[in-house]
């Protein structure tokens, strides 16, 4: 029979693997909920004998001095080993920090904090105005937000006690829990699997290998692979995302060569129907990606990729409470009727209610503002631009002072340096960026998870449009290219950077 070959007889013998691993993981997620957890494991607990003398903690923690001859050494870690991020706000306990680690029967002498060099961030909230220090036998830990994956490790220098003497870290995080996982040093080795899953392991590994490989052979070329050069235009909201999922399309694609040149979504699809008319075989070779809809007026065709979520962020200097501000009193900011924060926030502390407010635009070419045009204001911003260098002028102020960036990083990097200042951006970005505090809007946060529970009514939000000058040719790298964003581990990426792929069951239901 035709259908009998090695390459169906492998795909199916994958499938019904495929299919018994689905009905697993489901049986398994069925009974083990997702939740936000911290887990943490004593690495390390040794003595560290009567040779130690006084020293200093090398990161955060002062000067200690004290007979050390009962002294050890612990090391913590701390990590977030759950399935979704833990924000500040997630921690639940009553005081300024997040979590208190007890070393029972003994006294803290000094702290070093470590982590992985890619996450060098969580340091800055190692501070004592954030909550960090020790008294006797308690260390507090501050509110320190972690993406699944991420982790710290504290370096605890101790007297007095035993080696071994039980280390406890309590707190509480909102729908989730703080637990011990198997304590392990670093030199332990990884549990050995049972018999039954090598053996599944194996199975599994050996059928995709042989199918990768017929398909390779035959096909002589990657799955989803195409060659050419492609330009992608737009957004420089979404630009994190585009120029990491085009790095990758062109490791794993040999001859692909992806050019990202993004200037703004309106300034990106006006780009582009122009090189249609002058070039349609050139505008072919383009994709040019927006924040909301932009393309279809100019005979363009628009490809829903996510859900993205902005933000309005004010300066780290404004306290705009948990609350945020209304959606009222953003329009009446954006029309000019307010000169000072402390005509806004009623009660404000006399140094913040003096500020002037400084409102950092986005160019009119930007899908950024256009979506909070739409989404928020319900109309063009009215306050009348004023500065180039988005400072208020000196003396008396008369009016408020509003400037016009041309990229969301510009936008950020103000709204960081200027006091009084407030801008909106791409919440993923916004996120990551020091200097700035995020403003729900009428109680809602800028939360991805939220939104996607369908827990929050926040408005500021939009779907990001890839638009292609007609259907791109299936052999081409303009069709490879999108077809590779609904591809799984583009959508992950997609979802770590603050946006809901539009691809998802949920997705779907959101961008609709």
């Amino acid at each position: 029979m035709e259908w009998l070959s090695a390459e169906n007889i492998v795909a199916v013998g994958t499938a019904v693997l495929g299919v018994g691993a689905s009905i697993v993981m489901v049986w398994y997620e069925r009974r083990v909920p997702r939740r936000k957890r911290i887990g943490y494991r004593v690495q390390m607990d040794n003595p560290i004998g009567d040779d130690v003398r006084s020293g200093r903690a090398n990161v955060r923690l002062g000067l200690f001095d004290a007979d050390m001859d009962d002294a050890t050494l612990v090391l913590l870690r701390v990590e977030n080993d759950g399935s979704q991020s833990i924000d500040r706000d997630d921690y639940t306990g009553p005081e300024p920090h997040g979590l208190t680690a007890v070393f029972t029967d003994r006294t803290i002498r000094g702290v070093s904090v470590t982590q992985p060099t890619d996450i060098d961030h969580l340091m800055d909230h190692f501070t004592a105005q954030r909550g960090f220090g020790y008294e006797g036998n308690r260390l507090r830990v501050p509110r320190v937000p972690l993406n699944p994956g991420d982790h710290y490790k504290l370096l605890v220098l101790l007297s007095g006690g035993d080696v071994g003497a039980e280390i406890r870290l309590r707190g509480g995080i909102r729908d989730g829990e703080v637990h011990p996982n198997r304590s392990a040093t670093p030199d332990d080795k990884s549990p050995v699997f049972s018999l039954q899953a090598r053996i599944f392991t194996g199975l599994l590994t050996l059928s995709v290998l042989a199918l990768a490989g017929i398909v390779v052979f035959r096909d002589g070329n990657p799955i989803e692979c195409e060659q050419g050069e492609l330009t992608v235009i737009g957004s420089t909201a979404f630009e994190p995302v585009i120029t990491t999922l085009a790095q990758q399309y062109e490791r794993k694609c040999a001859g692909a060569e992806i050019d990202v040149q993004t200037r703004g979504s309106e300034a990106g699809v006006a780009e582009l129907a122009a090189l249609a008319d002058r070039s349609k075989s050139d505008a072919r070779s383009v994709v040019a990606f927006s924040d909301g809809p932009l393309g279809d007026r100019l005979g363009l065709k628009g490809k829903k990729v996510a859900l993205s979520v902005f933000t309005l962020a004010v300066n780290d200097g404004v306290d705009v409470g948990p609350k945020g501000l209304t959606v009222g009193q953003v329009r009446d900011i954006y029309e000019g009727r307010y000169k000072r924060w402390g005509e806004v926030l009623k009660g404000a502390d006399p140094a913040t209610a003096e500020l002037p407010i400084v409102l950092v635009s986005r160019s009119d070419s930007s899908g950024t503002r256009q979506v909070f045009q739409d989404r928020v204001l319900g109309e063009w911003e009215r306050a009348q631009s004023t500065s180039l260098d988005c400072r208020p002028p000196a003396g008396a102020v008369t009016a408020v002072t509003r400037c016009e960036l041309a990229s969301t990083g510009d936008v950020l990097d103000k709204i960081a340096e200027q006091p009084g200042a407030i801008g909106y951006s791409e919440l993923g970005v916004a996120a990551k960026h020091q200097g700035l505090r995020p403003v729900p809007l009428d109680g809602d946060r800028a939360n991805v998870d939220e939104i996607e529970r369908g827990d929050s009514a926040y408005p500021y939000r939009d779907i990001e449009y890839a638009y292609t000058y007609g259907t791109a040719a299936g052999d081409s790298l303009t069709a490879g290219f999108l077809a590779y964003l609904d591809k799984e581990g583009s959508q992950q990426v997609i979802r770590t950077q603050g946006h809901l792929p539009c691809g998802t069951p949920v997705g779907l239901r959101l961008c609709g």
